[in-house]
């Protein structure tokens, strides 16, 4: 038997035969015998089909992973528009009497090394993305095929990386998990995979002899087995088994309530990015949606988005949630999440910087564009609006008055509007040592666990080598959560968590016993979080101390 280990894309286990995908390397001539207007002809028309390509992928996509994760083809498309790209391709062209396919390889070659370079993880995990475009098109310059999972067996594939192009071209029902040598759960592979439920490794040094050979993806633990001992392969697959009957048995979980064996209840919502998360939020049974990251929407947008595309979003959102509260988080731009039509300055410290409420406040329009959009879905259901990376008393009353000034105009101008409940992020400590006098000002926290561990910790959450000094069960954390449940409390507050840990049940019992309120995890999480919570007594002493009590 043989190991190796890598890095976990999801919780699972796949087992059955490994196949090595070899990309074929193409071969492309340098020089043109024709004229340089004779290639670029070729080129651009090689670079339209691979956009129909492309939209074609963006279709299957869309049907298969949702419109979130297909829309990583229509940033394919328009990387095919990008002006030095095309510049890029034209020059080695010109410059070289070059083929088209050399010119693409070439400039695919460069653009990818240069994302590669670059010390932001999404930058980096982009290098792919354009290595992808620039293959389509030579692929198709050279009429080469791109298959990957060509055989009829279901087998585990084995590559250096996969393209997003690959990943959701690959036949789900042939494909039992992947293994590759690069890539970086950055990337939209990995965000693919998981969305896939494949079970996935990266960075796997694998061998070219375990081609056809019997292994085992064992997710849980990072590692994979290559012709596996009998008394293992039995045991994984025994663990396979109990994970297909959890999963069929979280789902006579739909409909119970959230409440302990001693009868203390806990609200369970979930997190959103997207209209389109709306429907996993019902599938699993949510009881309302805490935390809808309303910067997706100026992501995904050219230019600011107006208040009539907005409002009509969030429309939607609370319409199909009937009822069920919808919590949004006002625009928490900034820092590791860029729209370049805000014009933000390069800063030493993004994570310190210019960021969230702080935009909001010093450019109003933006702001106000939001919270009318807000205001005027509040008309359809229970929405509640959620103030980030609060630091002071100041901030919260700046953002009320502008959130007043809304409503008296949306109110002169006759429109209809619902009650909102207002709210703000815990994520920073200043928030946290002044929870007293901002719970008189609110009617709710919600504790962004992730900030709050990076600026309490003073580590950068996006940097890998800090890992292991990265501590989200630091007592500190504990201890700050404890105060704020307590201060929140005290003044009419309900309190809860929309941060990563409100999904790790190692802490479940510890967050119920200080009275938090409610927990907001990715929908995947809500129904294993239910099971947990109704198997817990919290009137008994907690059989494991509590790390901060």
């Amino acid at each position: 038997m043989q190991a190796a280990t890598g890095k976990s894309i999801l919780n699972g286990i796949a087992i059955g035969p490994l196949r090595i995908y070899k990309k074929e390397e193409t071969e492309t001539s340098v020089t043109s015998a024709l004229t340089p207007e004779a290639e670029l002809a070729r080129f651009e028309e090689a670079r339209v089909k691979a956009q129909e390509q492309l939209g074609q992928l963006y279709d299957k996509a869309l049907a298969e992973v949702g419109e979130d994760n297909a829309t990583i083809f229509e940033i394919h498309q328009m990387m095919l528009d990008d002006e030095d790209y095309l510049d890029a391709v034209k020059g080695v062209i010109e410059m070289q009497n070059a083929t088209a396919e050399y010119a693409a390889s070439t400039a695919g070659e460069n653009f990818s090394a240069m994302f590669a370079a670059m010390d932001d993880a999404y930058m980096q995990a982009r290098a792919t993305d354009v290595k992808d475009i620039s293959r389509r098109v030579v692929n198709i310059l050279t009429g080469q095929a791109d298959e990957a999972m060509q055989d009829d067996q279901p087998a585990i594939l084995v590559a250096d990386d996969l393209t997003p192009s690959e990943t959701v071209q690959l036949d789900k029902s042939k494909l039992l998990g992947f293994i590759t040598r690069y890539g970086s759960s950055n990337s939209h592979t990995a965000i693919l995979a998981r969305t896939m439920n494949i079970p996935a490794l990266i960075g796997v040094d694998f061998d070219e002899s375990w081609d056809g050979k019997q292994a085992v993806i064992d997710g849980y633990n990072s590692c994979v087995y290559v012709e596996p001992a009998a008394e293992l392969l039995t045991a994984m697959e025994e663990k396979r088994t109990s994970d297909l009957k959890q999963a069929a048995l979280l789902q006579n979980l739909k409909k119970k309530p959230n409440v302990t064996l001693d009868g203390r209840e806990i609200k369970v919502y979930a997190n959103i990015g997207n209209v389109s998360d709306v429907g996993l939020v019902l599938q699993n049974d949510a009881q309302g949606i805490g935390l809808f990251r309303s910067e997706f929407i100026y992501l995904e947008s050219e230019d600011f988005p107006a208040e009539e595309q907005q409002y009509l979003i969030y429309k939607r959102v609370v319409e199909t949630m009937a009822g069920k509260k919808v919590i949004i988080r006002t625009l928490d731009i900034g820092a590791d999440k860029q729209a370049s039509y805000f014009g933000l300055d390069k800063e030493e410290n993004p994570a310190l910087g210019y960021r969230a409420i702080r935009i909001c406040l010093t450019r109003k329009e933006i702001f106000k564009t939001q919270l009318r959009a807000i205001l005027r879905a509040s008309a359809f259901g229970a929405v509640s609006i959620m103030f980030p990376m609060i630091i002071s008393v100041r901030e919260v009353r700046d953002a009320k008055e502008l959130l007043e000034e809304c409503r008296a105009e949306l109110t002169k101008e006759g429109v209809n509007l619902g009650q909102v409940e207002i709210g703000i992020m815990i994520e920073t400590p200043a928030a946290v040592m002044l929870a007293e006098e901002l719970a008189q000002e609110v009617d709710f926290f919600s504790l962004g666990t992730n900030d709050l561990t990076q600026y309490t910790l003073a580590i950068d959450r996006q940097n890998p080598k800090l890992d292991q000094f990265y501590d989200s069960h630091h007592p500190a954390i504990l201890r700050m959560i404890r105060y704020a449940v307590e201060a929140g409390h005290r003044h009419g507050c309900w309190v809860g968590i929309c941060g990563e840990l409100g999904a790790d049940q190692t802490l479940t019992e510890t967050f119920l016993r200080m009275g938090l309120d409610e927990l907001s995890v990715s929908p995947s999480a809500i129904l294993p979080l239910r099971k947990m919570i109704r198997g817990l007594d919290l009137s008994k002493e907690s059989e494991t101390k509590a790390p901060l009590l």
